[in-house]
């Protein structure tokens, strides 16, 4: 939950330097002046919003405080991503001017429909599409599974980030319902269930407490978790945080696992439940240890491992030959709360950002689940929400592979 300076330095020049141009168009091409007066107040409007947004904390306060936060950067966003689209589009129907022909106006109106579609397209993703839940059925071949665990259910789901839902419970409680009816043998959540602060997940207990698989719910945690993103006015408050919500998901029902594993048996087969802490690249700060969660990765053992960050997978999972880990699931990316046509901005950023990906020879898998909530702009275009279901089976998986 990170607002970059230069960054947003570079795209608030960008918005003046935009706003400038549209209202010289404006002012060359209507007869009128009003639709250019019209432009001037409401970026002035805009203008006031961010600043306002701006000034707001990001790193103290409540979650309330927070949120009004994000949504006021929305609101600015929403208006000029379309701007900068129209520009873009204004701009090239330009170019034939530079060799004295005429400007392509019917560029200009594509490129100012296409704006109003993509504000339309934000909007409908912060109102409509960020509460369509997609459930995601997948089948894992993973070889020498024991005969016990021919066909288990695994449900998974991630990045809940329950403050972006302030109290209201009624969304979660379809999640809980939907994950319910899907009668999986085992419920994973692998990390970020709250924004900043453990007090997020106190309205939302009672409902994900009502999550149930015959062998139990395993969570992790991810690196919202840990209370790096709040100004505590001690390290002691801080742990005591951490503490809160280690006492809260264990209220739950969750078992939750802290650089740790399980072994789940039926009968006489076995696999073991590996929960590593958050391990990522950088900015990321690294809690997770895999050799302390289970010691020996090159035993025979069937192992399932939940750790949060999809890199950690790179990083000491893939083409490992001394780590026997069939399956990794992980979370963590949103797909950046942005997928059309499966395209995702997150590729730029993730080797690995939501879907199933084998390593080099096929020896290790993983799946990442692009998350329930929100975090940043309270928006998903595409990238819906997910519920993944995953089948374990000795047979080889058409699933579609990244």
């Amino acid at each position: 939950m990170r607002i970059p300076f230069l960054p947003s330095i570079l795209l608030a020049l960008i918005a003046v330097a935009i706003d400038i141009y549209i209202y010289s168009v404006a002012r060359r091409r209507c007869a009128s002046r009003v639709p250019a007066n019209i432009h001037l107040i409401l970026s002035a409007v805009i203008y006031v919003i961010l600043i306002v947004a701006i000034c707001l904390p990001m790193r103290h306060g409540n979650e309330s405080g927070l949120m009004t936060k994000m949504w006021l950067l929305f609101i600015v966003l929403s208006i000029l991503f379309p701007k900068i689209f129209f520009v873009s589009a204004d701009l090239l129907a330009s170019i034939p001017k530079i060799f004295h022909r005429q400007r392509l106006s019917w560029l200009s109106i594509a490129g100012g429909i296409l704006s109003m579609l993509l504000f339309i397209g934000m909007w409908w993703g912060a109102l409509v599409n960020r509460f369509r839940t997609d459930i995601r059925e997948v089948e894992v071949h993973v070889a020498n599974l024991p005969s016990e665990f021919e066909g288990y259910r695994i449900a998974q789901i991630s990045d809940l980030h329950v403050g972006t839902y302030g109290s209201d419970t009624r969304y979660l409680k379809e999640v809980v319902k939907t994950v319910n009816s899907l009668e999986p043998d085992l419920i994973v959540f692998t990390g970020d269930i709250v924004n900043r602060r453990t007090d997020e997940l106190v309205p939302f207990a009672d409902v994900l407490s009502q999550l149930y698989a015959h062998d139990g719910v395993y969570s992790i945690l991810g690196n919202h978790d840990y209370g790096d993103y709040y100004n505590w006015p001690s390290e002691k408050a801080k742990v005591l945080n951490k503490q809160h919500l280690i006492d809260l998901q264990r209220g739950m029902g969750w078992r939750l696992l802290l650089n740790e594993h399980e072994f789940i048996r039926h009968g006489n087969d076995s696999i073991a439940i590996i929960g590593v802490e958050n391990v990522g690249d950088p900015p990321f700060t690294v809690y997770g240890d895999l050799s302390r969660s289970y010691p020996d990765l090159s035993d025979t053992n069937i192992k399932i491992l939940l750790t949060h960050n999809p890199v950690h997978w790179q990083m000491e999972i893939a083409d490992n030959d001394d780590a026997n880990v069939a399956l990794t699931l992980s979370g963590h990316t949103h797909a950046m709360q942005m997928e059309i046509l499966g395209l995702s901005p997150a590729a730029f950023r993730y080797d690995n950002w939501g879907g199933i990906y084998n390593d080099t020879f096929d020896m290790h898998k993983l799946y990442v689940n692009i998350g329930i909530g929100t975090v940043g702009l309270p928006m998903r275009m595409g990238a819906t929400p997910e519920i993944t279901l995953l089948t374990l089976t000795r047979k080889k998986s058409n699933a579609r592979n990244h």
